[in-house]
């Protein structure tokens, strides 16, 4: 069943798969996870976008140490 990235329940243990979005839903989710500073940018979404199979949790974890 495809996630629906504008209303689905996010947690780090969610699967970024290839019907993933940059949604108002995941926004918030990382900016709840990572702090007010969170910002998306190209390449960062590229990363995400990258077809290596990953959580929302490693996006956290791969957010925090570009700081």
């Amino acid at each position: 069943m495809e996630l629906d990235w504008h209303s689905a329940v996010l947690t780090r243990a969610t699967i970024v798969d290839k019907n993933y979005k940059n949604t108002q839903n995941v926004r918030r989710f990382l900016v709840e996870q990572c702090g007010e500073s969170f910002r998306f940018d190209r390449d960062f979404m590229a990363w995400i976008k990258n077809d290596t199979q990953k959580t929302l949790g490693d996006v956290v974890e791969e957010w925090r140490r570009r700081q």
